[in-house]
């Protein structure tokens, strides 16, 4: 039974509150998810701010373009510094998202922390070792795309 961790960093040419204000807001999400994933919020879709306690729903599809539901809830959030979202209902045995955001010279440094735990024990030690930590690093790969395209690269 393993227990996994994906990271990624960014640097990013905005301010704190242009960063927070993208990446607190829900409906955002779908920007910054792979079109071929089929992600689509299914609740919380306005344009309020992340806080404790939120519950958002998604349908995604990760894996041969089969829909799976997916619902996280957002446990801690310090404006313009960072949250985390838990799933609650999904694929994942255990998923826990630090979304942490700081100042640096010229812009700001994203930075994504996923520890996370597949399912079905042995299989799902397989499957990370060929599938699911190779998807989570194209993911993060197309969100610093789609944040580039958004904000502009840093230097």
């Amino acid at each position: 039974m393993g227990f996994y961790q994906v990271k990624a960093s960014q640097k990013i040419p905005a301010t704190i509150p242009e960063i927070w204000d993208f990446i607190s807001a829900p409906v955002n999400l779908k920007e910054i998810t792979p079109p071929h994933m089929g992600f689509l919020v299914t609740n919380n879709t306005g344009q309020g701010k992340m806080y404790p306690g939120m519950i958002i729903t998604y349908k995604v599809s990760p894996i041969l373009g089969i829909k799976l539901n997916w619902m996280t809830e957002i446990t801690h959030v310090k404006e313009n510094e960072y949250f985390v979202d838990e799933q609650r209902i999904g694929p994942y045995k255990m998923w826990h998202h630090q979304h942490k955001i700081e100042p640096i010279e010229g812009g700001v440094l994203m930075t994504d922390i996923v520890n996370y735990q597949p399912p079905l024990v042995f299989l799902g030690s397989i499957a990370n070792a060929i599938l699911i930590k190779k998807q989570l690093k194209n993911i993060f790969d197309y969100r610093t795309i789609a944040i580039e395209k958004r904000f502009g690269k840093m230097n």
